[in-house]
């Protein structure tokens, strides 16, 4: 007998608690049901695009205030022009240890940024110009645009050019960092020397 209720509490439990679910389940169609961690998917922030009281022109993506730079950033004081190449010429230096590691590391940078157009040896026959565009001067033979040979082109001025970009030639400051361009330019001074 002492069974007998048993399998029927249980029976009884069990019809119950089948019969909430399908009630509950069945009370409101547009219910996506209980909701775990409803912040992964309602943002309290405001989306960059966003209206947002907070600031006096109602703009959450604000622009930085004046002076400051970003972390990691390297200034480079030196102005796009002419005037700005050859004081770069006569006042930067590279800062790096001119070693195996950073040769090698300069190579393969090069091999990826610069041969598409300067050719993997630097003599301005890149896979570009096979494709119709302008031959960039050899490193070793050429001249520069902006006047003397290119074998005497100082750290300043090629560090220069990668950052602000020359002639057809366009910035490669957003694609290398800093120190990835000094590595570049201890591996153009050696194609220099070819």
């Amino acid at each position: 007998m002492l069974a007998m209720n048993k399998i029927k509490i249980l029976g009884t439990t069990a019809f119950v608690i089948a019969a909430s679910i399908v009630i509950t389940s069945c009370k409101d169609r547009r219910s996506t049901g209980w909701q775990y961690a409803p912040n992964m998917y309602e943002h309290i922030a405001y989306e960059y695009d966003q209206a947002n009281p907070n600031f006096k022109d109602g703009k959450t993506a604000q622009v930085p205030p004046a002076g400051t730079i970003p972390i990691g950033f390297k200034r480079f004081d030196y102005p796009n022009n002419n005037a700005g190449y050859q004081l770069a010429s006569t006042e930067v230096t590279n800062p790096l240890a001119a070693n195996a590691q950073n040769l090698a590391d300069g190579k393969a940078l090069f091999t990826t940024f610069c041969s598409p157009c300067h050719g993997v040896n630097g003599q301005g026959d890149g896979t570009v110009v096979q494709h119709g565009y302008p031959a960039p001067p050899s490193y070793s033979k050429g001249q520069s645009s902006r006047g003397g040979a290119m074998k005497d082109l100082t750290d300043g001025k090629i560090y220069h050019t990668i950052t602000y970009g020359v002639n057809a030639m366009g910035s490669y400051a957003s694609q290398v960092a800093p120190e990835e361009r000094w590595k570049i330019v201890m591996y153009v001074h050696q194609l220099q020397q070819q």
